[in-house]
């Protein structure tokens, strides 16, 4: 058996041949079943999509020129569904180039031209199933990456509650009377215990959004009295600084939104957290408002606007903003993950988040959620 044919666990790589030429699959099928290879058959492009989402293939082998849906539909339907692994696409095509541009637009990642030389496709499967397995490989690796961090970021979790719970007993005075100097480190070490606590819950959850794993009750939330409680937990930080803190609700105050509060509360908190933190004189705002979609009348939205008057960010920044593990360039940036947890949240609701800032000018994060009919 070819080689090529198997990958690192001699699983053999399976190739779905689509055509609505009983005689080209027939032709396509015997050559690369002489190679090894676990050949299934399609005849149009909806029997095709069926297929492919019940069992992915390794590789598609599909013509360009079938009735119903052509063969530049079907790749761009697969390309659309977000649910499907990467799978290699080989467009066979009679035509000229103009044809080869619009199917490798659409998504394809190869093309050959009828008639099919047998040493040519044979090469461009191999190609394409190299590709496929060094995909799989990639993302099996991050995959063991990501369940090494979540697991060891759990298991971090313990001994750092352990840790903020006793020194919350020294700082009460349970285990005994200390002098000025040791209360003083004590205080500083619980600070950085806390500090080091949150950011390792922030990448747990960060991990639980990403593997899918992550729970949502969603229930009506009333927005208003959510950010009054934001902006009360928050107010003795701005205090602090010397900052203005102010709530407006500028119309229809009872919006309310479907969602899961403790988490909305996570995306303000963390976003009016990051105004005043950033901010050294003048005041943090937030706006919350309800808009309508120009393009789509009959959706209603919710918006609310954290607003500050701090140094602005750099569009450098503002471009990976939300990303993960991509902190600002501001010194006093932190791990970079606190926005990127805030925009898998907002998502997960079906919302959106972006940012508006210019050099010296301040900031102003916009999150955007769909209001409760």
């Amino acid at each position: 058996m070819n080689k090529s044919v198997q990958n690192q666990s001699s699983k053999i790589d399976r190739i779905l041949v689509v055509d609505d030429s009983a005689d080209n699959l027939f032709l396509v099928q015997t050559i690369l079943e002489e190679e090894g290879y676990n050949i299934l058959l399609a005849e149009d492009g909806r029997s095709a999509l069926s297929q492919i989402e019940q069992s992915p293939p390794d590789l598609i082998l599909l013509d360009v020129m079938m009735p119903g849906m052509d063969g530049y539909e079907v790749t761009q339907r697969i390309r659309q569904n977000n649910q499907l692994p990467f799978i290699p696409i080989l467009l066979i095509t009679a035509y000229d180039q103009p044809s080869v541009v619009q199917g490798l637009d659409t998504g394809a990642d190869d093309f050959i031209r009828k008639p099919v030389e047998v040493d040519e496709l044979l090469a461009r499967v191999r190609s394409l199933l190299r590709l496929k397995h060094s995909v799989d490989e990639r993302d099996q690796i991050a995959r063991q990456r990501e369940d090494f961090v979540s697991r060891l970021t759990h298991d971090l979790r313990t001994p750092l509650v352990a840790a903020d719970r006793m020194l919350g007993l020294f700082q009460q005075g349970a285990l005994g009377e200390q002098s000025p100097p040791m209360q003083e480190a004590i205080t500083t070490m619980a600070r950085s215990n806390r500090n080091l606590l949150a950011m390792v819950n922030t990448l747990l959850e960060v991990y639980r959004y990403e593997a899918g794993r992550k729970t949502l009750i969603f229930a009506p939330v009333a927005l208003p009295e959510l950010l009054k409680e934001v902006v009360q937990e928050l107010t003795p930080l701005a205090e602090e600084k010397k900052l203005s803190l102010l709530l407006n609700f500028e119309n229809n105050a009872e919006s309310k939104v479907l969602g899961d509060r403790l988490e909305l509360h996570r995306v303000f908190t963390n976003l009016l957290g990051n105004a005043i933190k950033f901010t050294e004189t003048g005041l943090v705002e937030v706006h919350l408002r309800a808009t309508t979609d120009n393009a789509q009348a009959d959706t209603s939205w919710v918006t609310v606007e954290v607003q500050d008057t701090g140094p602005g960010i750099t569009p450098e920044d503002q471009a990976v903003l939300f990303e993960r593990f991509r902190p600002g360039s501001h010194k006093r940036s932190g791990s970079g993950l606190g926005l990127h947890l805030s925009r898998r949240i907002v998502e997960a609701h079906q919302g959106k988040i972006e940012v508006k800032s210019s050099l010296g000018k301040g900031s102003v994060f916009i999150v955007s959620l769909p209001a409760q009919k």
